[in-house]
């Protein structure tokens, strides 16, 4: 009997061993646990911060490129679409004035209006409040100044007083209310209008998403990612003033 016992436990050990040296799914650990003489094994799917950080954000290829990579970020995770950020590059070099497109190393807002345009989307630039910010019904593109230099970002959902961006540089933060609206430059916003409604949006907030960083770690993250960024929007608010593309919403 005992030398039966000790057989099955040695077989029981060898099996597991086997289980374990087999190569398991990319991300996927094997935890421990103990619930009282009982002996648990459980598979967790882990994801890179990497992954998590830019999921649902087009990464900017280049160091002027947030303008073009944060609307082919409302695009491709709004709008459905499948595009590249060098598509859209493409059309917003087509459409746009190619010769301030040089001169100011990056894209505009009326830029990016004349693009959608032609792709067929309604769309609009708005100087608003934060009031009417946390009232949005669609994401929008706004143009921050951080760090030294200015920056596109897309607007996700402003929630329990902080306002979460994908970030084409960054990926998915989120600012306070208070330090949002010091770096919002202007109180400009640009919205695509969606020709159907309702949209599954991808750009919709998760609870991974409900996460806070603070001022200190967003400053790391933008200084490691571009110590010297381009600044390319001195002259944003007059291009959509002279556009005819500036709109107010006034305060309630």
């Amino acid at each position: 009997m005992i030398e039966l016992l000790v057989g099955g436990v040695i077989t029981l050990l060898g099996f597991q061993e086997t289980v374990e040296s087999k190569p398991q799914p990319q991300g996927a650990v094997v935890v421990n646990s103990q619930t009282g003489a009982m002996a648990q094994r459980e598979r967790v799917s882990l994801e890179p911060m990497s992954q998590l950080q830019f999921r649902n954000v087009i990464r900017q290829a280049y160091d002027y490129s947030c303008g073009s990579a944060a609307l082919t970020t409302l695009l491709d995770y709004y709008l459905g679409m499948n595009l590249e950020e060098r598509q859209v590059m493409d059309g917003l070099l087509r459409f746009g004035e190619v010769d301030k497109i040089v001169e100011r190393r990056g894209f505009s807002l009326l830029d990016m209006k004349r693009f959608v345009g032609a792709l067929g989307y309604k769309s609009g630039g708005f100087k608003a409040g934060f009031e009417d910010l946390a009232g949005l019904e669609h994401p929008a593109i706004v143009p921050i100044h951080y760090a030294g230099f200015k920056h596109f970002v897309v607007v996700r959902d402003v929630y329990n007083d902080h306002v979460f961006v994908a970030d084409p540089a960054l990926g998915n933060i989120s600012f306070t209310a208070a330090r949002f609206q010091e770096v919002w430059d202007e109180n400009i916003l640009f919205i695509v209008f969606p020709n159907e409604a309702p949209l599954n949006s991808a750009m919709a907030l998760s609870d991974k998403d409900l996460r806070i960083l603070d001022d200190r770690t967003v400053n790391w993250l933008a200084f490691r990612e571009f110590p010297q960024i381009t600044k390319f929007m001195e002259n944003e608010a007059d291009e959509l003033s002279s556009g005819g593309d500036k709109h107010y919403i006034r305060r309630k």
